[in-house]
C-alpha cells in the first residue's frame, strides 16, 4: 500500500515580485523562489503550493488579497484556462520589457562575451488579431472548467472544437472566441462545430483514436486570402463530402479549400496527402512586391507584418553591397533568401524539409529571381568544406535554427569558412548565447535586435549581428 503524500501548505499574504521563465510570475519566501502561473508583480496573495523542491516551489493563486496596479482586465474569456496569451493581464509595453530582459539576461550569463548595448525591442503594430495561422482539434470529451463542475449542472454534451489544455494531449477546452486571428477563423469554426454537430458526426476521441471530426487549420494572408484544411479522421466519402460542401457554401471567400483523410496516431499532415475541393491548393503572402506561395504544408511566420519587420533587421544586420555571396542556414521555404537576394550577388539556401526547398524554389521562380539555389538535407550533412569549396565561400551567413539552436558541427563548419558577418535570427535566446560562445574565437557582436513576434505571451525573437574579428 502506497504511503499517502502529505499535502503542501498554503503561503499567505505573499508579495509577487517578477516574472520568470514560460511565463510565470515569481515571488520569494525566505530562502525559497516561487514560481506562480497569472501573476502580476506587486500581487498580494495566498498561494497554494504544488510542488516543493529544496530551493524552490511551484504553487498557484488560491486568494488575491490585493491585486496589483499594474494588471489589465484580460480581454479574453478563456484566459488562464486554455494555457494562451498568459501575459494579457500585463500592459504590454512591461511585456516587451521583460522579453528584452530575457534576451539581456541570456547573453550576459550565457554567451558571457562582450556586447554592446542591446536594442530597444521592436514592438508588435497588432497585439491581437495577429497570428495568420491557427490549429483547432476536435474532441468528444470536452475539458471541464473549475467553475463548471462547481456549478453543479449537468453536461450531456461534451463535443468540443478549440485548443488542447497543456500537458494533456486528451484534453480540449471549447473556445467560443479567439482574439489571435481575424474574426473569420472564428467564424468558421463555430460554423462547422455546429453543422457537424447537427448532423450527428462524431468528433473525435483522442484516446481511442477514433472519430470522423479531427482537426482544422485556418491560415490567413495579409493580402486578404483564405486557406481552411479540414482534417477527417475517418474515410466517409459521403460525410466528407456533405461538410466540404457546407463550407464550400456557407464562406465563398475561401481562396483555398482543402481536406486531409488522417488515420494515423498522430495529428500532423506532413506525411499525408491533401486534396484540394475548391480554389487552388496555396494562398500568397507580400512583402515589397514580392510574392510567397505558403501551401497547406509550408512554414510561415504566424505573425505576417511583424515578420517583414524581422527580416528587414535580418538584412540590415548584414550590409549587403550587391557582390555578396550569401548562405541562408535553415531557410524553410525561402523567404530571407529571396527577401535579400536583390541585394546580393548570389544566395544559398539550406533546409532539412524537401517540401520546404520545393516552396522556396517555387517562389524564386514566381518573382524572377534567378541567383539563388536551394539544397534539402540534414544542415550538418549538408553544410561541409566540400559543399562550401563547390558553391562558394560565403561573405554573409544569415542562420535562422530551430529552438534547439545549431549543431556543433555546424558551428564549426562556419568557423572555417570564415564569412564577415553573421546575421543569427532565434526564437529562443538562450540556446542563440551557447551559439555565440562558441563562435566567440573568431567574432564579435556588433549589434542585437529583439522583435516581439508574439504579443502576450512570454516568447521573443532576437536578431544579433557578428563582424569577423
Amino acid at each position: 500500500m502506497s504511503r499517502k503524500r502529505k499535502a503542501l501548505p498554503v503561503l499567505e499574504g505573499v508579495e509577487i515580485t517578477g516574472v520568470a521563465a514560460e511565463g510565470k510570475s515569481l515571488a520569494r519566501v525566505e530562502d525559497m523562489v516561487v514560481f506562480i502561473p497569472y501573476g502580476a508583480p506587486g500581487d498580494v496573495v495566498d498561494v497554494k503550493l504544488d510542488k516543493k523542491k529544496k530551493s524552490y516551489a511551484e504553487g498557484h493563486i488560491e486568494r488575491m488579497i490585493q491585486p496589483s496596479t499594474m494588471r489589465c482586465e484580460p480581454f479574453c474569456e478563456h484566459f488562464g484556462v486554455c494555457g494562451g496569451c498568459k501575459w494579457q493581464h500585463l500592459p504590454y509595453e512591461y511585456q516587451l520589457e521583460c522579453k528584452r530582459q530575457q534576451v539581456v539576461d541570456a547573453l550576459e550569463r550565457i554567451a558571457k562575451v562582450e556586447l554592446p548595448q542591446v536594442n530597444d525591442i521592436l514592438g508588435s503594430a497588432h497585439t491581437v488579431h495577429y497570428r495568420n495561422k491557427l490549429e483547432y482539434t476536435f474532441s468528444n470529451k470536452m475539458w471541464l472548467t473549475f467553475e463548471q463542475m462547481q456549478s453543479g449542472d449537468e453536461f450531456t454534451d461534451r463535443n468540443a472544437l478549440g485548443f488542447h489544455i497543456p500537458g494533456a494531449f486528451d484534453k480540449v477546452l471549447d473556445i467560443k472566441r479567439c482574439l489571435l486571428q481575424d474574426e473569420i477563423s472564428n467564424e468558421l469554426r463555430l460554423f462547422i462545430r455546429e453543422y457537424t454537430l447537427s448532423k450527428g458526426y462524431s468528433f473525435y476521441d483522442l484516446k481511442a483514436q477514433q472519430g470522423l471530426m479531427r482537426t482544422l487549420m485556418v491560415r490567413t494572408a495579409s493580402t486578404g486570402e483564405l486557406m481552411l484544411i479540414v482534417v477527417f479522421g475517418e474515410d466517409n466519402a459521403e460525410a466528407i463530402e456533405d461538410v466540404m460542401s457546407a463550407i464550400a457554401e456557407r464562406f465563398p471567400q475561401i481562396t483555398s479549400l482543402l481536406y486531409v483523410v488522417n488515420l494515423k496516431v498522430n495529428d500532423t499532415i506532413g506525411d499525408q496527402v491533401v486534396n484540394l475541393y475548391r480554389g487552388r491548393d496555396y494562398i500568397e503572402e507580400e512583402m515589397e512586391g514580392l510574392r510567397f506561395r505558403i501551401g497547406p504544408k509550408s512554414f510561415y511566420q504566424t505573425n505576417s507584418l511583424q515578420a517583414y519587420n524581422l527580416y528587414k533587421v535580418a538584412r540590415s544586420f548584414a550590409r549587403l553591397s550587391g557582390d555578396e555571396c550569401v548562405y541562408d542556414l535553415y531557410t524553410g521555404t525561402g523567404t530571407i533568401a529571396n527577401f535579400v537576394a536583390r541585394q546580393a550577388r548570389k544566395v544559398v539556401g539550406i533546409e532539412y524539409v524537401p517540401e520546404a526547398i520545393a516552396d522556396a524554389k517555387l517562389n524564386s521562380q514566381v518573382n524572377g529571381i534567378e541567383n539563388t539555389t536551394f539544397f534539402a538535407g540534414d544542415m550538418k550533412d549538408v553544410l561541409t568544406t566540400e559543399f562550401i569549396a563547390e558553391h562558394g565561400r560565403p561573405d554573409v551567413m544569415i542562420v535562422d535554427p530551430p529552438r534547439a539552436g545549431m549543431h556543433g558541427d555546424v558551428v564549426n563548419v562556419i568557423l572555417e569558412a570564415e564569412p564577415q558577418r553573421i546575421v543569427y535570427v532565434s526564437c529562443n535566446p538562450a540556446t542563440q548565447a551557447r551559439d555565440i560562445a562558441l563562435l566567440d574565437a573568431k567574432y564579435r557582436v556588433t549589434a542585437v535586435q529583439p522583435v516581439d513576434m508574439f504579443p502576450h505571451t512570454h516568447h521573443v525573437e532576437n536578431v544579433v549581428a557578428l563582424e569577423k574579428r
